[in-house]
């Protein structure tokens, strides 16, 4: 029989810390610990961006394996996408203004790699989400205006669509919306379902 909350099983673990992707594990009403995986995250010569994502995932959940010899340990990784080309965290206001020109009037595929790894059995569940944006067509002013206001430099993509980036988007198509914050919340409900954890 499993489990709706995993205080008497195995700890759960965010291999991250961002603020964004710890208020999403919040919602789950779980206790959950974090530490900061800090990997060289940087594209292997001819690699997919899914095969990215899920690798990164997959070793930020690996990093601290030793720390936590009986945990469920989530670690994830997220890319923005204009047809071929990776949008990652810019980093700066240039390069945020320089990724939202390409965005304007186009199609953003975001995609988030997820890894649940149970650090007793070494089972690991892994899987890469898509999420698709349509973004309107961007004047310069707005960029700046969105860039100054919202300050997204550790964003994939200078998106925060949790707060005012939802203003930049025409539509948007998929599963899972919180994709695009950078875990997928649906997806790894199934995992923890599968692991014995039941949310709600």
């Amino acid at each position: 029989m499993g489990s709706t909350q995993n205080d008497s099983g195995p700890q759960l673990i965010l291999a991250s810390m961002s603020p964004h992707k710890m208020a999403l594990v919040a919602r789950l009403g779980l206790s959950f610990e974090t530490f900061d995986p800090a990997i060289d995250e940087s594209t292997q010569a001819g690699e997919s961006p899914e095969h990215l994502v899920i690798r990164l995932a997959e070793a930020k959940a690996r990093v601290q394996t030793a720390a936590y010899p009986r945990a469920l340990i989530v670690g994830s990784d997220q890319i923005a996408l204009v047809g071929t080309e990776i949008l990652g965290k810019p980093g700066s206001p240039g390069r945020a203004r320089q990724q939202l020109r390409k965005a304007s009037g186009q199609r953003v595929d975001f995609l988030a790699g997820l890894c649940l790894l149970n650090t007793a059995s070494d089972r690991v569940q892994i899987d890469s989400v898509r999420y698709t944006i349509y973004f309107r067509d961007l004047t310069d002013d707005q960029i700046d205006r969105y860039v100054a206001l919202e300050q997204p430099y550790n964003c994939a993509g200078s998106i925060k669509s949790e707060s005012l980036g939802i203003a930049l988007f025409a539509r948007m198509e998929g599963d899972d919306p919180t994709t695009v914050l950078g875990l997928p919340l649906i997806r790894l409900v199934a995992m923890l379902a599968n692991e014995g954890i039941y949310v709600p």
